[in-house]
């Protein structure tokens, strides 16, 4: 039996519970009780949530557990020194640590991530990064595994953290198979972006936005600067500046984030051989996409298609 402490406060999000359904189907589609869920809080008794209503949790005490994840709320939760003792506690006696959204925070604040690679929600990954300086964060990620520490995107991230929980404790083939039961898609990579490349970009102007537009629309053209800047009715230099001052990004950097984003959408989506996916988005041979994969999500087409692709019905 695989005990998870779940660890809620006042104002926690019930969108964070919905990891614990995951680990009760995993129960059911295994057939016997493999993990065993306690709500946990500082004080014990009734929680309430964002939401108003309370939920019933038991105090921290002596017990131990394999693993202990904390929960989050719509807003970033103050740290007591009861709960920041519990979260070094944790560290020590449990096998591992997680906290989706913004219950990094919790983490950060107790000393736990220093020195660590950890994500949060988009919405506050830069409180996170001004707030605690020696944590390494990585906005643009799903989930993030440290060594014992696992940290998530916010809202239905914890679902996909905790699948990739299921899978590292029972094999790919039980995580799918609850996956399928929560009707969404296998756990996303934990290196795939949480929000739209062209959501991330946000030009100001129009000429650059129609420039984007047609790079999406046409991934399998060379797409260099001089063509991109024809589109916007701007010499190449002046593309270029306008381009990188709204974007933070260079014209070629933000091509290779839209091809990367197509291509993974084909890997998880379909059944098209590698070599296809990689002219049909651009990149002419596999080689240059599994290089711009790794530069891009850390991880290869190859990784992507195997954690995305649904087992056979």
């Amino acid at each position: 039996m695989h005990s998870i402490g779940f660890v809620i406060f006042p104002g926690f999000q019930i969108m964070g519970l919905t990891a614990i359904t995951a680990f009760e189907l995993a129960n059911l589609t295994l057939g016997k009780p493999v993990y065993e869920v306690t709500l946990l809080s500082e004080e014990g008794g009734l929680v309430p949530s964002s939401a108003g209503f309370r939920i019933e949790t038991q105090a921290f005490g002596k017990r131990t557990f394999d693993t202990v994840m904390f929960g989050s709320g719509t807003a970033i939760a103050p740290v007591t020194a009861g709960l920041a003792n519990f979260v070094r506690q944790s560290m020590e006696s449990a096998r591992r640590v997680a906290a989706p959204c913004v219950g990094a925070f919790v983490l950060a604040e107790s000393g736990v991530l220093d020195g660590r690679r950890a994500t949060t929600h988009w919405l506050f990954a830069k409180e996170l990064q001004d707030r605690f300086p020696g944590v390494k964060v990585e906005a643009d990620r799903i989930y993030i595994i440290d060594g014992p520490v696992w940290t998530s995107a916010g809202m239905t991230a914890s679902i996909d953290l905790a699948l990739a929980m299921i899978e590292k404790d029972h094999g790919l083939e039980t995580a799918r198979t609850v996956a399928r039961k929560l009707v969404v898609y296998h756990r996303r990579a934990g290196g795939q972006s949480q929000f739209s490349v062209l959501l991330d970009l946000e030009p100001k102007s129009d000429r650059i936005q129609q420039a984007l537009d047609y790079a999406r629309r046409n991934l399998r053209n060379t797409l260099s600067v001089e063509e991109l800047a024809e589109v916007s009715h701007l010499s190449p230099r002046q593309f270029s500046r306008a381009f990188s001052a709204e974007t933070g990004q260079s014209p070629a950097k933000a091509v290779e984030h839209l091809r990367v984003e197509a291509a993974r959408m084909l890997l998880e989506g379909s059944g098209h051989p590698i070599e296809v996916i990689a002219r049909e988005t651009g990149f002419v041979d596999r080689e240059r996409m599994r290089r711009a994969f790794l530069r891009t999500i850390g991880q290869t087409p190859q990784a992507v298609r195997r954690s995305g692709t649904p087992s056979a019905q």
